[in-house]
Protein backbone atom coordinates (compact mmCIF):
# COMPACT_ATOMS: atom_id res chain seq x y z
CA UNK A 1 0.00 0.00 0.00
CA UNK A 2 1.06 3.67 -0.91
CA UNK A 3 -0.01 6.75 -0.54
CA UNK A 4 1.28 9.69 -2.71
CA UNK A 5 0.32 13.21 -2.32
CA UNK A 6 0.56 15.73 -4.71
CA UNK A 7 -0.42 19.64 -4.83
CA UNK A 8 2.04 21.69 -3.25
CA UNK A 9 3.66 24.24 -4.06
CA UNK A 10 4.76 28.15 -3.57
CA UNK A 11 2.09 30.27 -3.13
CA UNK A 12 1.55 34.28 -2.75
CA UNK A 13 -0.09 35.42 1.66
CA UNK A 14 -4.19 34.48 0.30
CA UNK A 15 -3.60 32.39 -2.39
CA UNK A 16 -4.87 28.82 -2.23
CA UNK A 17 -4.00 25.08 -3.18
CA UNK A 18 -6.14 21.73 -3.52
CA UNK A 19 -3.35 18.99 -2.07
CA UNK A 20 -5.16 15.20 -3.42
CA UNK A 21 -3.57 12.11 -1.77
CA UNK A 22 -4.19 8.72 -3.23
CA UNK A 23 -4.15 5.76 -2.21
CA UNK A 24 -2.78 2.65 -3.93
CA UNK A 25 -2.05 -1.28 -3.57
CA UNK A 26 -3.61 -3.95 -2.11
CA UNK A 27 -6.78 -1.87 -0.55
CA UNK A 28 -9.84 -3.59 1.50
CA UNK A 29 -11.17 -0.88 2.69
CA UNK A 30 -10.62 2.67 4.19
CA UNK A 31 -11.80 4.39 7.20
CA UNK A 32 -10.71 7.83 8.96
CA UNK A 33 -8.51 10.40 6.74
CA UNK A 34 -6.69 13.18 7.59
CA UNK A 35 -3.60 15.98 6.97
CA UNK A 36 -1.40 16.90 8.77
CA UNK A 37 1.72 19.23 8.03
CA UNK A 38 4.96 19.59 9.32
CA UNK A 39 7.20 23.53 10.07
CA UNK A 40 10.82 23.30 10.38
CA UNK A 41 11.72 23.08 13.69
CA UNK A 42 8.13 21.97 14.86
CA UNK A 43 6.28 19.27 15.17
CA UNK A 44 3.96 17.61 13.23
CA UNK A 45 0.59 18.24 14.14
CA UNK A 46 -3.23 17.62 12.70
CA UNK A 47 -4.60 20.03 9.91
CA UNK A 48 -7.67 18.30 9.24
CA UNK A 49 -9.53 14.91 9.65
CA UNK A 50 -12.62 12.96 7.82
CA UNK A 51 -14.38 9.98 9.09
CA UNK A 52 -15.98 7.36 6.43
CA UNK A 53 -19.46 9.34 7.41
CA UNK A 54 -18.23 12.71 6.26
CA UNK A 55 -17.62 13.83 9.82
CA UNK A 56 -15.00 16.16 9.45
CA UNK A 57 -12.46 18.22 12.43
CA UNK A 58 -10.17 21.26 11.92
CA UNK A 59 -7.33 22.59 13.67
CA UNK A 60 -8.47 25.92 15.12
CA UNK A 61 -5.97 27.96 12.67
CA UNK A 62 -7.58 26.52 9.58
CA UNK A 63 -10.73 27.03 10.12
CA UNK A 64 -12.95 28.49 7.76
CA UNK A 65 -9.98 28.57 5.51
CA UNK A 66 -9.20 24.63 4.78
CA UNK A 67 -11.90 22.08 3.52
CA UNK A 68 -11.39 18.51 3.75
CA UNK A 69 -12.68 15.99 1.36
CA UNK A 70 -12.84 12.50 0.32
CA UNK A 71 -13.46 10.31 -2.25
CA UNK A 72 -13.54 6.46 -1.50
CA UNK A 73 -14.43 5.48 -5.22
CA UNK A 74 -10.86 6.61 -6.21
CA UNK A 75 -9.17 6.09 -2.00
CA UNK A 76 -8.32 9.99 -2.41
CA UNK A 77 -8.32 12.64 0.21
CA UNK A 78 -8.67 15.83 -0.76
CA UNK A 79 -7.34 19.34 1.23
CA UNK A 80 -8.61 22.79 -0.28
CA UNK A 81 -6.44 25.67 1.43
CA UNK A 82 -7.76 29.84 0.85
CA UNK A 83 -6.48 32.24 2.39
CA UNK A 84 -3.29 30.98 2.76
CA UNK A 85 -0.74 32.76 5.11
CA UNK A 86 2.71 32.32 5.43
CA UNK A 87 2.63 30.43 8.52
CA UNK A 88 1.01 27.77 7.03
CA UNK A 89 4.47 26.75 5.32
CA UNK A 90 5.08 23.58 6.17
CA UNK A 91 5.51 19.96 4.70
CA UNK A 92 1.75 18.40 4.34
CA UNK A 93 1.35 15.09 4.98
CA UNK A 94 -1.92 12.71 4.73
CA UNK A 95 -2.64 9.89 6.50
CA UNK A 96 -5.21 7.06 6.33
CA UNK A 97 -6.42 4.41 8.11
CA UNK A 98 -6.53 1.36 5.61
CA UNK A 99 -8.14 -2.13 5.71
CA UNK A 100 -4.80 -3.86 3.51
CA UNK A 101 -5.32 -7.87 3.83
CA UNK A 102 -6.80 -8.78 7.45
CA UNK A 103 -5.16 -5.88 9.45
CA UNK A 104 -6.15 -2.44 9.67
CA UNK A 105 -3.31 0.34 10.23
CA UNK A 106 -2.15 3.50 9.53
CA UNK A 107 -0.71 4.51 6.39
CA UNK A 108 1.58 7.77 5.69
CA UNK A 109 2.11 9.72 2.43
CA UNK A 110 5.74 11.19 1.95
CA UNK A 111 4.62 14.73 2.02
CA UNK A 112 4.48 17.62 -0.17
CA UNK A 113 5.68 21.46 0.67
CA UNK A 114 3.70 24.13 0.87
CA UNK A 115 5.44 27.43 1.22
CA UNK A 116 3.48 30.62 1.01
CA UNK A 117 4.91 33.95 0.98
CA UNK A 118 4.79 37.60 1.88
Amino acid sequence: VQLQASGGGLVQAGGSLRLSCAASGSIVSTDDMGWYRQAPGKQRELVASITKSGFTNYADFVKGRFTISRDDAKKTVYLVMNKLQPEDTAVYYCNMRLLSGLMWRDYWGKGTQVTVSS
